[in-house]
């Protein structure tokens, strides 16, 4: 049973009382697309061109944050971490991500992939297609990603 209060939408359940609790307090936001400008990835963290879009960012009740990243052909990020980790769905175009130390793989529409707190791993566009996905990380102390060296292109390619 669905019920309307004070302008959000709530699921009737055992926790019903909690929610009815916070939309007294908070009501349901809509962050529109033009409010949250898109920025270019900086040359010290990738490589090419990569548009990182803000989707939500950490709040007291929403750890996570996330963005909406497009990557150019041959564009990739830096090799990197994350303290808690990171989820990345791919949306479009076709991708590469690799572990240090393991095999490089393919990326496509609709993949997910899981990176656990502190792996040096690096992801990006294939070297002839686009590739975007949305990342989502939380963080720790304030830090959402350890950005280290850059992919060689070596590393890159092989």
């Amino acid at each position: 049973m669905k019920s309307l209060l004070a302008g959000v939408l709530l699921v009737s359940s055992a926790g019903a009382g909690c929610a009815a609790h916070h939309a007294q307090a908070e009501r349901l936001q809509v962050m529109r697309a033009d409010s949250r400008p898109p920025t270019q990835g900086s040359a010290e963290n990738f490589t090419g061109t990569a548009v990182i879009k803000p989707l939500f960012p950490s709040n007291e009740h929403r750890h996570a944050s996330g963005a909406h990243v497009t990557f150019e052909p041959g564009a990739r990020t830096v090799w990197h971490s994350h303290p808690a980790g990171q989820t990345l769905v791919v949306t479009s175009g076709t991708g590469w991500v690799q572990e240090w130390g393991g095999t490089k793989q393919e990326l496509k529409p609709g993949d997910v992939v899981w990176t656990p707190p502190g792996i040096k791993h690096w992801h990006g566009a294939t070297a002839t297609e686009g590739m975007a996905h949305i990342a989502l990380q939380e963080p720790v102390d304030g830090k959402v990603v350890d950005w280290m060296d850059k992919v060689s292109e070596a590393q890159y390619r092989n």
